[in-house]
């Protein structure tokens, strides 16, 4: 294996519908810069500090308090952090990781093999292993012959690219602290904890005993919560903060026409209506596939996302390699096709009212996308209403799955297939929405097909092909659109930015010109 590349990647993001394109910093070579207090603004709270809970609303702390075993450039190469070498055995049933050296948790506490052991128990739970859980299916077993070696065993031959997202995904946690995670940060990362304001934000500083060599630049790291995107804009506008970090695509092409430097990475999310089937007439498996035709993706994407991305049926991201373009031209909006479905479900019309669209009112994206499904509804005789929630409120609704729909953006869809399971609605067992059992078992086999194919080209196509006939016919998330998330739209005093896989924030290598 090469030595951790130190690279700080800017790129330009592409002119989609008429947007400008997106500005990138120059070359950290060509830079010298300095730290001191850089100041974020973001528009969620924060949900808790456990790494294995890859929720939207914790992306701009999970890579500034904890590191991952292997890291992926943004073109996806994969590259060691807290383990230094990685081996595939040749029948690719296991592979065994040499952990780096001097490594500390902020405790304290050496970073050794038992801590990724314990991280491994954490994720294989299926109380506590979250949004690792299911990518955690695979594995059968795992080991330490001694402090700086593991070894992780599979339960079937996995194919490679499986292998290393699950190394990428794995943030080892302080074995000291892991029952404690959520509510007090147990990590290696470049900055620590100092202090919380629920609502408000919250302090980092410098780890002073960071790992890597000359990080993090800025000495502290200063998060202030935005309840709206225009209010976040206005501090970046007016000095307040340095960044705005995942704010709406529109203020970001505002900005940059008023002369801010904008930051796209590569991990775009999927937006997906999501049906709770166990409620009302979403029990109705014929009513729930109307929606399928009773999404308008094209408006969708234009009032929610300033038509940044593109429309989709399935929950890929163009890059995924389960990704088939067809699906968009098959299910595109029909509302004869749906008044069709919605009319063999054989609900009545008193059977089909009373449930609600849940929204984050405080995401305006979320309130126009919404709004246009409730206008598609009306026209084929559903009357809807919105139900309304600001911040945390909402957070609490979607991830315990207190709803009967709701738009909810999922991750790592441009990774293996099967790492959708990571996100709550798509979760195979101890899904928040749908409980156990599965009620969609056809689902549930559809991905450990996925997860078994190892084969050759053909088994695997087959596997991929299986598994978009069955979400599209079970319809419990119903995709609409891609877009950036983590949008980092920047002071042009800020150089240094680098851009994560997954567009997670990443502070360490960001300074000031």
């Amino acid at each position: 294996m090469t030595k951790l590349s130190r690279r700080r990647f800017c790129i330009t993001g592409l002119a989609l519908a008429g947007a400008a394109p997106f500005a990138a910093a120059l070359p950290a070579a060509a830079q010298t810069l300095k730290g001191g207090t850089l100041r974020v603004g973001v528009l969620y709270e924060l949900a808790n500090y456990d790494p294995q809970q890859l929720s939207t609303v914790n992306f701009h702390v999970i890579k500034n308090l904890y590191d991952s075993l292997i890291e992926y450039t943004p073109e996806g190469k994969p590259e060691p952090s807290l383990a230094t070498n990685w081996t595939i055995a040749p029948d690719k049933t296991s592979v065994t990781l040499t952990l780096r050296e001097g490594v500390s948790f902020h405790s304290g506490n050496p970073f050794k093999a038992d801590s990724v052991l314990a991280t491994l128990q954490k994720g294989a739970d299926p109380k506590r292993g979250k949004n690792v859980f299911s990518t955690m299916a695979i594995v059968k077993d795992w080991s330490a012959p001694d402090e700086r070696t593991v070894t992780i065993n599979f339960k079937a031959p996995v194919p490679d690219r499986q292998i290393l997202d699950l190394l990428q995904f794995l943030i080892p946690i302080d074995p000291k602290g892991i029952d404690t995670v959520e509510t007090v940060p147990a990590g290696t990362g470049a900055y620590t904890l100092v202090s919380r304001a629920v609502g408000q934000g919250l302090t980092l500083k410098a780890n002073p005993k960071y790992w890597r060599e000359k990080q993090p630049l800025a000495q502290d790291l200063v998060f202030t919560v935005f309840s709206e995107d225009a209010a976040a804009s206005a501090a970046l506008e007016s000095g307040a903060v340095d960044i705005v970090y995942n704010g709406s695509s529109r203020s970001a092409v505002r900005l940059k026409d008023a002369g801010f430097q904008v930051f796209s990475g590569p991990g775009q999310l999927v937006q997906v209506f999501r049906i709770n089937s166990t409620r009302g007439p979403f029990r109705n498996k014929s009513f729930r596939q109307a929606f399928n035709y009773l999404m308008d993706r094209a408006s969708i994407l234009r009032v929610g996302y300033a038509g940044m991305g593109k429309v989709v049926a399935l929950p890929w991201a163009p890059a995924s390699p389960a990704f088939d373009e067809s699906y968009t031209r098959t299910y595109a909006y029909d509302l004869d096709k749906a008044k069709k479905l919605i009319a063999a479900s054989g609900l009545s019309a008193d059977a089909m009212k009373g449930w609600k669209i849940l929204v984050d009112g405080s995401n305006e994206a979320s309130v126009t996308i919404s709004q246009v499904v409730q206008g598609s509804l009306a026209k084929v005789g559903i009357p809807v209403e919105l139900d309304m929630r600001q911040g945390a409120e909402y957070v609490t609704a979607l991830l315990g799955g207190d709803f009967d729909a709701t738009f909810g953006a999922v991750g790592n869809v441009q990774k293996f297939p099967t790492r959708v399971t990571t996100n709550s609605i798509y979760r195979t067992a101890g899904n928040p929405i749908l409980k156990d059992p599965h009620p969609h078992p056809d689902y549930v086999a559809a991905i450990a097909r996925v997860d078994g194919a190892a084969g050759g080209e053909a088994e695997v196509k087959a596997a991929y092909d299986n598994l978009n006939r069955v979400l599209v016919d079970e319809a419990f998330g119903i995709p609409t659109n891609s877009y950036d998330v983590g949008l980092i739209v920047a002071s042009e005093k800020i150089g240094g930015v680098t851009l994560d896989i997954d567009n997670l924030f990443v502070a360490r290598t960001i300074g000031f010109k």
